[in-house]
């Protein structure tokens, strides 16, 4: 590995020099600062630095101002920051400014280590160049688009929580890869989990694993999520599912980077970066006490919304080609026509992107030739609302009503997923729990 130089600012004369032994022999020249101004004069001189350690107490002042004063003045520089045990407010806080990571005091020489090798992954090279290719999978070039791709650009530095916001289909899960995939974790494991899809009595030990004999059937010990992520990305998908005894559970292990599996005497540290995704609102969970409050916050130290395909209609040609181009496979690439496109563009898509590929498929499956008109679109009309002057269909029994609406809009669903209820539930915006609740109460089960 190329040698490098980094900034270690801290007070401590016994600190510094501890810093200075451990990082030495791993090819890192440390040039050391006492204070703050001292810091700020050193990154001002034309020395390349290719990351920052930095005390949070300072005697001119503190980290999280050398924190956000290099975000603002050298974002290329990774800055990381060392807090007082336990103070985890600060360290979310730094986070948040765009610190990279955090280690607590005191730490150990191993846990500073490996901090310093997460650093030079995100470093700029000695000569200038850039360190990571930023390449993005995601298609269309709206102001919105663009928007993430500038965010997936800064959120793969830091190893903050990110939670993933946006409606069913809009490619959450797409979109945590791509943070894993262009940060320095990328060569570790990315494991997704659906909160949702996964028993609530199974969930303790399918997250934090199990020890021999912990209870009936447990013949072997098992690897939780949080192992199998070790050293890379745990990606929470839908997690406002998780039950509230569940939840406390998963603070517990993200503030001390430690789980303990079912059967243990002892908890097992873990490095795992958490990123998180849910469709549904968790501010009002939180208001409604349906979801941990504290928890909301340890996740939601970052949040990227993604916007819904209504909201950008330029992007509809591009997605199409793409679609359509990865259906044909190795056969000729259908076009659509420029009604087609049209019908396109003015269609609201409540299953966004996903509900977009289902639509071309259909089309390209049914059409006749190469060219996809607007009729083999077959868009439903019933997501329109009713104008003003529409006649609405007087209702006596509410209740029964949104009842028969629901049973409509489920049957329908799984029709078009062939009886699939995991498909189904995605098609429809709810967990698979939700549906077989529905299904239940409905009589459809």
């Amino acid at each position: 590995m190329e040698s490098c130089r980094a900034l270690i600012l801290d007070d401590e004369d016994d600190l510094r020099e501890l810093i200075a032994l451990t990082l030495e022999p791993m090819g890192v020249q440390c040039v050391p600062a006492a204070k703050l101004a001292q810091a700020k004069t050193l990154l001002e001189d034309g020395s390349r630095y290719q990351f920052c350690i930095t005390d949070m107490r300072l005697p001119d002042g503190d980290g999280l101002e050398l924190v956000a004063y290099i975000q603002r003045l050298h974002p290329d520089i990774p800055v990381a920051v060392i807090t007082a045990h336990g103070n985890v407010e600060t360290a979310v806080e730094a986070l948040k400014l765009g610190a990279f990571d955090f280690v607590s005091k005191p730490f150990d020489i191993a846990t500073l280590r490996h901090l310093v090798n997460q650093a030079r992954k995100l470093a700029p090279l000695p000569d200038g160049r850039e360190n990571t290719n930023h390449r993005s999978d995601l298609i269309g070039r709206s102001p919105a688009m663009e928007h993430v791709r500038a965010m997936i650009r800064k959120l793969a530095r830091s190893q903050a929580p990110v939670l993933v916001s946006g409606e069913s289909g809009t490619g959450k899960e797409v979109v945590a890869r791509l943070i894993h995939a262009h940060g320095p974790r990328a060569d570790r494991p990315f494991i997704p989990v659906n909160c949702g899809a996964i028993p609530a009595e199974l969930m303790e030990s399918e997250f934090f694993g199990h020890k021999r004999g912990a209870f009936t059937g447990a013949n072997t010990d098992k690897q939780g999520l949080f192992q199998a992520a070790e050293g890379g990305t745990l990606f929470l998908d839908e997690v406002a599912e998780l039950p509230p005894p569940m939840q406390v559970k998963l603070l517990r292990a993200i503030q001390e980077r430690a789980v303990r599996p079912v059967g243990a005497a002892h908890e097992q540290p873990v490095d795992v970066r958490i990123l998180s995704a849910s469709h549904q609102d968790l501010v009002r969970m939180v208001h409604e006490g349906r979801f941990r409050q504290d928890l909301y916050y340890r996740l939601n130290v970052i949040e990227l919304r993604l916007p819904p395909l209504r909201e950008r209609p330029e992007d509809i040609e591009p997605l199409c080609a793409h679609l359509l181009g990865r259906l044909a496979g190795d056969h000729p690439c259908p076009r659509l026509s420029a009604r087609a496109l049209d019908g396109l563009r003015t269609y609201p898509f409540p299953g966004n992107i996903r509900e977009l590929e289902n639509i071309l498929e259909r089309a390209w499956t049914l059409s006749e030739g190469q060219t996809i008109d607007v009729d083999d679109l077959q868009l439903p009309d019933t997501c329109t609302a009713p104008s003003p002057h529409q006649h609405v269909t007087q209702v006596s029994d509410l209740e029964r009503y949104l009842e028969s609406l629901e049973k409509e809009a489920i049957e329908a669903a799984l029709l078009a997923c062939q009886h699939n209820k995991t498909a189904a539930a995605e098609k429809l915006g709810i967990s698979f729990r939700a549906l077989r609740y529905r299904l239940k109460k409905l009589g459809l089960d």
